[in-house]
C-alpha cells in the first residue's frame, strides 16, 4: 500500500548539481509572501503564505475504537504543519492530511509459506519494503504556501499512536475519521504532554491524499460518511482487502510479496510503544484470515468499503497504475463503479506506471489538476475543474487521453472461442466456435512461473494450453474487464485454474517502473533540508517477444459463490467463469493476441504439488474482451 503495501511518504533530497533546471510556472503579480488572507488567481489559490515561518503541532486524538481493549478509547497521533497566520492573524484554513501506518517505518516480518505439502515453516521471504519508494512529500513546500495546512496521522497501533492495526478492519476506519472529526471540533485531542487543545484554527474542510495504505485510509474515512472531508486522491488504494489477499475464493498474493497477508500485514506496521499487547489481536486475525480455503467471510467483510460507498459525501480522485500488480487495479475500477452511483464528483487517473504516482514524470498537470480538485472542493473555488474531462488514461507509447468516462464511451464486448488448431496446440482464438476434442494439461505446481509457461506460444507444451489469433490487421484496445468461461474438469490437488492474456510481437513496452533524468523541477518554497524539488522521472521501457496484458484466478471450489467452498469431483466436467483484472492496453498491428490456461501461478497462488490434470472442451470456451471502439473488426 504505501510501502509498501501501498506506500509512505518519504521526502526527495537533491544530492547532486543538475545539468537541467525548470520551475513551474507561476501567475504574473504573485503577491509577496506575508499575507493575512487566502489569494485567488486565474481560478486557483496563489503561494502567498511562508513555508519557512510555519507554525507545528502535535496532537493526540480521541477515536471511538478500543482495538487493544485496554478499556480506553485509542488515540491517533496528527502532526500539523499551517500558515504562521493562523497562530498571529487568526487565519482558519482547509486541511490536507495523509494518514499512514508508516511514518515510524515497519517492521521485518517473515511471510506465510505458499508451497502447499513443504514443512509448515515460515517463509524467508519478508515484508519488508522498500522505502524509498515511498509518496514524494512535496504537500507543505506546495498547498501550505496556498493557504493549506498540512498534516500527517499515524494509523493505530503505528508510531505515536495507541490501539493495534488491524489491516483495514472498522478500528483502523475509526481512527481516520476522527481526524476529520477533530478538525470540525467533534473529537477531543491533547498535546503530547497532556494538555487539551481544539482546532481553532480550521475550518473544518479536510483533504486526504496518500498512495498504497495511504491512500486506503482516505477510502476508509470516506466510507465513514464523516462530515467534513470534503474531498480525497487515493493513489493506488485498496477499496476491498479480499481483493488485495484473495481472489476468485482463493489465496492469491499481491504481486511481489507472495505468503503475506493481514497478520503479516499488521505486525509489519506495528510500531506504538509497547507493541506486545497487540499480540493476542494479531493471533485473532491470522486465525480468522482463512489460508486454506481463500473463502470470503465476515474478516473480509468488515475491510470491504465497496459495500460502504453510498455512504461516501466526498469528491473522489481515484488514480492508478496500469502496471501496478500489488494493489492490483481491481481495487480502484470497482471503487469507481461503485461511487458512480452514489453523485458524488469523480475523476480517474490510469497511468503506465506500476504501483506508483504520476507526480514524478507528470508534474504540471498533477499539480493543476490536484490543486483545483482541493480548491474546488476545501475552498470553494469555481475552477471548473468539475467540468473538465473525468479521465485521463495514459497509453503505452507515453501520451494522455482525456474522455468523459471509463471503459471510454463505445467500448463493447466480444466473445472470442478458445478452438482447437490444426494440430490441437496451439489453438486458435475466433469470433466462432469450433467444437473439438477435449484438451489436457497438467499442472507443473512450484517447478514453473507463468512467464516460461507462456513462452514458445507456437508449440504444445504440457504444462498449459494456448490459443492465439492470427498477426492482427489493426490494433486492438482491450478497455474494460475481461473474463473467461470455459468447461473444464480437474484431477488432483490444485484447485486453481489462472487465465493469462498475452501481447505476443517483440515490441519496446513499458515495464511500469521509472528512472529518473537530469532535469530539475521545482514546484514549491524551498527551506533548509527540502528543496522544493525532484527529478522529472520517466518510464523505462523494455524490449520483448511478449507482455502480459492482465491476469485472472479462479479457486474452482468456489465456483458459485467466493463466500462458499464446494468440492468437485475428480474428471467431472463443470463450467468455470471468472474475470481478469481490469486493464486498458492497446495490442499493435501485426501483433497476436494470446490466452494461455494454466492451473497454479507461481508469483500469485499458492503452490500444490505438480500433477493436477485438467481437461478444457475447445469451441466451449471463451474470453470476453471489452473492445473499444473498431476493434471487432481487427479481430475479424
Amino acid at each position: 500500500m504505501r510501502r509498501r503495501l501501498p506506500g509512505g511518504a518519504g521526502v526527495i533530497t537533491v544530492t547532486a548539481a543538475l545539468l537541467a533546471t525548470t520551475a513551474l510556472p507561476a501567475a504574473a503579480d504573485t503577491p509577496a509572501k506575508g499575507a493575512a488572507h487566502v489569494t485567488v488567481k486565474n481560478g486557483e489559490t496563489q503561494p502567498v503564505f511562508s513555508r519557512a515561518d510555519a507554525v507545528t503541532q502535535t496532537v493526540d486524538i480521541e477515536t471511538t475504537a478500543d482495538s487493544d481493549r485496554d478499556g480506553v478509547r485509542d488515540r491517533v497521533r496528527m502532526r500539523i504543519m499551517r500558515p504562521k497566520e493562523t497562530a498571529t492573524a487568526g487565519l482558519k484554513v482547509p486541511t490536507i492530511l495523509e494518514p499512514s501506518p508508516y511514518w515510524a517505518g515497519i517492521n521485518d516480518v517473515p511471510n506465510h509459506p505458499v508451497d502447499i505439502g513443504d514443512a509448515r515453516a515460515r517463509s524467508l521471504t519478508s515484508t519488508k519494503r522498500n522505502l524509498a519508494e515511498f509518496f514524494p512529500g512535496y504537500y507543505d513546500n506546495y498547498f501550505l504556501p496556498r493557504g493549506y495546512a498540512v498534516a500527517d496521522l499515524d494509523s493505530i497501533g503505528t508510531g505515536g499512536s495507541t490501539g493495534c492495526p488491524t489491516s483495514g478492519d472498522r478500528s483502523e476506519q475509526a481512527g481516520a475519521k476522527a481526524a476529520v472529526d477533530w478538525l470540525n471540533g467533534r473529537a477531543r485531542g491533547w498535546t503530547p504532554d497532556g494538555a487539551p487543545v481544539r482546532a481553532t484554527w480550521s475550518t473544518g474542510n479536510v483533504g486526504m491524499i496518500g498512495q498504497s495504505y495511504d491512500g486506503t485510509l482516505p477510502n476508509m474515512a470516506a466510507a465513514t460518511g464523516v462530515d467534513g472531508l470534503k474531498a480525497i486522491v487515493p493513489i493506488a488504494g485498496i477499496s476491498s482487502w479480499y481483493d488485495y489477499y484473495r481472489a476468485g475464493g482463493g489465496v492469491v498474493a499481491p504481486g511481489g510479496y507472495q505468503g503475506e497477508d493481514l497478520d503479516v500485514l499488521a505486525k509489519a506496521v506495528l510500531t506504538r510503544q509497547n507493541p506486545a499487547v497487540c499480540a493476542g489481536i494479531i493471533d485473532e486475525i491470522e486465525a480468522a484470515q482463512d489460508r486454506e480455503t481463500g473463502d470470503y467471510s465476515k474478516v473480509w467483510a468488515e475491510r470491504d468499503y465497496v459495500g460502504q460507498a453510498r455512504k461516501v459525501r466526498a469528491a473522489v480522485m481515484v488514480v492508478h497504475g496500469l502496471n501496478d500488480w500489488n494493489v492490483k487495479i481491481k481495487n480502484s475500477v470497482q471503487w469507481w463503479n461503485a461511487l458512480k452511483e452514489t453523485g458524488v464528483p469523480l475523476k480517474l487517473w490510469l497511468h503506465q506506471g506500476d504501483h506508483s504516482t504520476p507526480f514524478g514524470w507528470r508534474i504540471e498537470e498533477w499539480l493543476r489538476q490536484t490543486l483545483h480538485w482541493f480548491d474546488r472542493y476545501l475552498y470553494g473555488v469555481r475552477n471548473g475543474i468539475e467540468r473538465e474531462p473525468r479521465v485521463d488514461v495514459q497509453h503505452a507509447d507515453g501520451t494522455w487521453e482525456t474522455a468523459r468516462d471509463w471503459p471510454v464511451p463505445g467500448t463493447r464486448t466480444v466473445p472470442l472461442s478458445l478452438n482447437a488448431g490444426p494440430s490441437g496446440q496451439p489453438g486458435t482464438l475466433g469470433l466462432l466456435p469450433r467444437p473439438g476434442e477435449r484438451q489436457t494439461f497438467t499442472d507443473a505446481g512450484k517447478t514453473r512461473t507463468a512467464e516460461q509457461l507462456l513462452a514458445g506460444e507456437e508449440q504444445a507444451d504440457p504444462n498449459r494450453l494456448a490459443y492465439l489469433t492470427g498477426p492482427l490487421p489493426g490494433a486492438v484496445r482491450i478497455d474494460g474487464i475481461p473474463s473467461v468461461s470455459l468447461r473444464a474438469s480437474l484431477d488432483g490437488p490444485s484447485p486453481y485454474l489462472t487465465a493469462l492474456l498475452v501481447d505476443y510481437g517483440t515490441d519496446a513496452r513499458p515495464t511500469g517502473s521509472r528512472a529518473s533524468t537530469d532535469q530539475q523541477v521545482c514546484y514549491g518554497e524551498s527551506v533548509p533540508g527540502d528543496a522544493g524539488c525532484i527529478y522529472r522521472q520517466v518510464l523505462r521501457t523494455e524490449t520483448a517477444d511478449y507482455k502480459i496484458i492482465t491476469r485472472g484466478w479462479l479457486d474452482v471450489r468456489n465456483r458459485h459463490d467466493f463466500s462458499r467452498t464446494e468440492p468437485i469431483k475428480a474428471g467431472k466436467a463443470y463450467t468455470f467463469r471468472w474475470d481478469l483484472e481490469p486493464t486498458d492496453y492497446t495490442v499493435k498491428a501485426g501483433h497476436r493476441l494470446g490466452v494461455i490456461l494454466l492451473s497454479t501461478d507461481y508469483d500469485y497462488t499458492l503452490r500444490y504439488p505438480a500433477g493436477t490434470e485438467v481437461a478444457v472442451r475447445p469451441g466451449a470456451a471463451r474470453v470476453l474482451l471489452p473492445l473499444a471502439r473498431g476493434g471487432r473488426e481487427s479481430l475479424s
